[in-house]
């Protein structure tokens, strides 16, 4: 999938919601686009004293409940129009969530694990050079995405104080826990996952101990979402990432399997199983199944052949909108992203608050116990209108968010009522 079709169809979906809504069309023509995109061209010195100049972007959405929110990610693939997709997407997650933000994404187009740590830097502080007008704790917070983390959330966070009239250190989140940061940040999309898994296994009659769960992609999300799920007595019998896959019935050693790609880079080619791919890992007769790598993978001709009665998407936009209805047609349990991987932002927020009230410590365990509530909370929510409407989770979860947002501007007199 392209970033335009992507865009196109993040668009539409929300085209569909606010007809479903009988929400005017003034609803639509608001939320259609973003507020604004920023591109940043960054000039960053090579190792050899050559300059080479990296593209950025910064799109923010719609802040109807408050600043900015979304995470920055490094990877050769990024470009404007997905950015701007992914910054409606995190108004969307933010609203299901019942989270004070609205939706932003930035990127980066550049792949760094194949640049050494000084360029990396370089472009993480010039990138926040570029949006210096455009970020702050009461205007827009970046957090870590894809292939950012903590050590790159300390460069920027650095170079934002360098210019700041302020020092506040909650511009930032995905920190250190030295610079701020919040216990349990790291794992907190992964266990966001688990706990909405626990959810749909609920309202599906599955025993979650027991049940056989099939997870795409091992990164930051898929890993926290297999440690998780293996805590709670789930049997994760497959898991694939770009490198390969490994399937056993009887279920992974999730330790050893986490060992083993840490030190080889991967699964593929752990001894604990069966090597496996990724077309067979989403037609395998599980229970549960969790994407959690890349936009555009469920497609309609892969959901055709999808054994699980649930699936909770892990990554974001996994699943193509013709995909999504062959899953809707067939009865299959949905669980969209702007609901299922909202762990991580509502963990940014908790980090965001306790910068706020000046650096006050939440303990790990007062961290799992909120975010158990905001995303069971918000699973019960998408629920109500998945039955009020008569609605797939996916479709409910879209009508939930659009709805409070539309509420909201209209509230805020953006739109006529």
């Amino acid at each position: 999938m392209t970033g335009q079709e992507f865009f196109r169809d993040t668009q539409e979906t929300i085209r569909q919601a606010v007809a479903k809504l009988g929400h005017s069309e003034n609803v639509y023509k608001v939320l259609r686009n973003p507020r604004r995109t920023l591109e940043v061209h960054i000039a960053v010195t090579m190792p050899d004293g050559s300059i080479e100049t990296f593209l950025g972007y910064r799109s923010q959405h719609a802040a109807v409940f408050g600043p900015f929110k979304g995470g920055v990610r490094f990877h050769p693939n990024v470009n404007k129009e997905e950015v701007e997709a992914l910054a409606i997407l995190m108004t969307l997650k933010n609203a299901v969530l019942g989270l004070p933000y609205g939706g932003a994404k930035g990127g980066v187009i550049c792949d760094p694990t194949t640049l050494p740590a000084s360029v990396v830097e370089q472009i993480a502080r010039g990138y926040v050079r570029g949006l210096k007008d455009m970020i702050g704790p009461e205007k827009d917070i970046p957090a870590p995405d894809v292939n950012t983390n903590s050590r790159i959330m300390g460069w920027m966070l650095d170079e934002y104080l360098k210019q700041a009239t302020a020092i506040d250190f909650s511009v930032f989140t995905g920190k250190s826990l030295n610079l701020g940061g919040i216990e349990g940040r790291t794992g907190a999309t992964g266990l966001g996952v688990a706990y909405v898994t626990r959810e749909a296994c609920r309202v599906r009659g599955i025993n979650l101990r027991g049940a056989r769960v099939a997870v795409q992609g091992f990164g930051n999300v898929g890993r926290g979402a297999v440690q998780a799920l293996s805590e709670m007595g789930a049997r994760i019998v497959a898991v694939t990432d770009v490198t390969g896959g490994v399937y056993r019935a009887e279920g992974l050693d999730v330790a050893a399997l986490s060992a083993y790609a840490q030190a080889n880079r991967g699964v593929a080619g752990f001894p604990g199983g069966a090597p496996l791919t990724n077309e067979e890992l989403f037609a395998l007769p599980v229970d549960v199944l969790v994407p959690a790598a890349l936009e555009g993978q469920i497609t309609a001709e892969v959901a055709k052949k999808v054994q699980a009665p649930v699936i909770v998407e892990g990554a974001n936009g996994p699943t193509t909108p013709e995909g999504a209805k062959v899953l809707a047609d067939r009865g299959i349990l949905h669980v969209p992203d702007i609901l299922a991987n909202g762990g991580g932002v509502t963990v940014s927020y908790f980090e965001w608050v306790q910068g706020q009230q000046g650096g006050l410590r939440w303990s790990e365990r007062t961290v799992h116990r909120r975010l158990d509530r905001y995303m069971t909370d918000a699973f019960n929510n998408v629920l109500s209108y998945s039955k009020r409407f008569d609605v797939s989770m996916r479709d409910a979860a879209y009508l939930y968010a659009v709805d409070r947002l539309a509420t909201g501007m209209i509230e805020r007199g953006w739109v006529p009522n």
